[in-house]
C-alpha cells in the first residue's frame, strides 16, 4: 500500500487563505445585494412623499417643468435639472425678477 504524505503547512496555508477569500467575496457580495434592497424598499417607501410633513406629493406642470407640490405643508420640490429649466423659461418670458430669485437657490 502506497503511504499518502501529509500536505505541507504552507499547502494547508494557501488553501485556508483560499477559503477565507471566497468567504469574503461572498459576504461582500450579499452585502452588497442587502443595500441594494434596502435602497429600493425606501423608495417605495418615500417615493413622492413630502420630505417636510410625509404627505403625499402631487405633480403639476408649470410650462415644461413638472414639479411636485405638498398641498399640505405648501412646499415645492425640484427634480434635478427642473430649476435651469425654470430660469430659462423666465428668461424666455421676460421675466427678470422671477430669474434673479431663483438663481439665489443655484448651486455654484
Amino acid at each position: 500500500m502506497a503511504e499518502f504524505d501529509k500536505p505541507s503547512s504552507t499547502e494547508e496555508e494557501y488553501f485556508a487563505r483560499e477559503e477565507i477569500e471566497k468567504k469574503r467575496k461572498l459576504a461582500l457580495q450579499q452585502a452588497e445585494e442587502m443595500a441594494a434592497k434596502q435602497r429600493e424598499d425606501l423608495k417605495k417607501l418615500h417615493f413622492m412623499k413630502c420630505p417636510k410633513c410625509g404627505m403625499d406629493l402631487q405633480a403639476l406642470t408649470k410650462g415644461k417643468v413638472e414639479i411636485d407640490t405638498c398641498f399640505n405643508c405648501q412646499g415645492v420640490w425640484l427634480d434635478a435639472g427642473e430649476l435651469d429649466q425654470i430660469v430659462s423659461q423666465g428668461a424666455e418670458g421676460g421675466g427678470k425678477v422671477m430669474g434673479a430669485v431663483l438663481n439665489l437657490f443655484k448651486r455654484k
